[in-house]
């Protein structure tokens, strides 16, 4: 292998697999139209979480066009995502779903506080619901 050939290969430390994060085929197909509809300077789709607090950790996605050898990556029919090491341990064994209702459309993250052992509940909320 050439110098010039090892350069240009991308040093992902890690590959996101089904077991870290499960896209369903809705998902899937919305990500790559909207890559599709983002332009050249776009080259992948970043997932994040956020913040804290009562209710848990805030998911969302967000174009990109940098994607650092510590990211892990998810390549496959025209799709990249990309996910900080900190994130995808958040969101490692969550499902990302999208839905059309009405005029409403989004994406769904399934399963990520029960993904890093929380119940649900808000402990700090007395528990009891509203």
């Amino acid at each position: 292998m050439s110098t010039a050939t090892a350069a240009a290969e991308p040093a992902f430390s890690h590959r996101i697999q089904d077991t870290d994060i499960h896209l369903t085929e809705a998902a899937r197909q919305k990500m790559v139209e909207l890559l599709a509809e983002a332009g050249d300077e776009v080259t992948a789709i970043r997932i994040f979480v956020s913040g804290g607090g009562c209710a848990g950790m805030t998911y969302g996605m967000t174009f990109t066009d940098e994607v650092t050898p510590r990211d892990a990556v998810l390549e496959a029919d025209r799709l990249r995502l990309v996910v900080d090491p900190v994130a995808l341990n958040y969101l490692r064994g969550c499902e990302i779903d999208y839905a059309e209702r009405g005029l409403n459309a989004s994406f769904i993250f399934n399963n990520v506080f029960q993904a890093v052992g929380g119940s649900g509940a808000c402990g700090g909320c007395g528990g009891g619901g509203f």
